[in-house]
């Protein structure tokens, strides 16, 4: 039987699934749906064909990892209780990987000399703010996920000293007001993806950070905004 890793990035309008091999790492398969609020009604049948794309079961999943947050505060509810209803339906190790961290993981892979660069991905928080973080080519943590209000200042500190590399929806919000710094530089059209979180939760599992099926819930970074109705 095949041991295989299920992840699951919900915390976007991208609705991404993939699957890796525990014991190899290698990437089995991935699929994506870019609707916007679909993740409750396809998250599932996403899950479902993929397995069956690849000609696997859900017997062959030996661990799930979720992305763990910040993003939408739906998105990523809908993703933690997928992912739990799994673990205890399979009786398998949930692991949650951090939004950011999978996100900067992401680009460094892929970005020629990463040592030049600290990674910063940006998640759009509504008007100026966004949720930021800040990492090394190798993943070691800079900053830790913050809430970022922006302007002319923002990350002055850090940009004076090192080249930044900017990216995620919240990026295009900070490009106009550090427009031709030479220590800013920015990429567009990359978002989270279930393959940059299941690689980081490949060494995870190899390090059993496991979390608690009962009791996880997702890192929202701030309390969710809701109105009271007027009737």
């Amino acid at each position: 039987m095949s041991k295989l890793l299920l992840s699951l990035e919900t915390s976007s309008p991208v609705c991404s699934v993939a699957l890796h091999h525990l014991e190899t790492g290698r990437l089995v398969g991935q699929t994506e749906l870019r609707l916007e609020k679909s993740h409750s009604s396809h998250l599932s049948l996403l899950i479902s064909q993929l397995l069956e794309n690849t000609l696997h079961t859900l017997a062959d999943v030996a661990a799930v990892a979720v992305s763990d947050g910040p993003g939408s505060y739906t998105g990523l509810r809908i993703g933690a209780a997928a992912a739990k209803g799994l673990c205890y339906a399979l009786d398998i190790p949930l692991l949650a990987i951090s939004t950011l961290q999978s996100l900067a993981h992401q680009v460094a892979a892929v970005t020629a000399r990463p040592e030049q660069y600290l990674y910063c991905p940006m998640l759009d928080a509504r008007r100026m703010e966004v949720y930021a973080g800040m990492y090394q080519a190798d993943g070691t943590e800079v900053l830790a996920p913050t809430p970022l209000l922006l302007d002319e200042t923002t990350l002055a500190e850090q940009l004076a000293e090192q080249s930044l590399l900017f990216f995620g929806n919240g990026a295009a919000k900070f490009h106009p007001l550090v427009a031709g710094h030479p220590h800013a530089a920015f990429l567009s059209g990359i978002e989270p993806s279930a393959v940059a979180v299941g690689a980081l939760a490949l060494e995870a599992y190899r390090r059993q950070e496991f979390r608690s099926v009962a009791y996880y819930e997702p890192f929202y970074l701030k309390e969710v905004y809701t109105t009271t109705p007027k009737k």
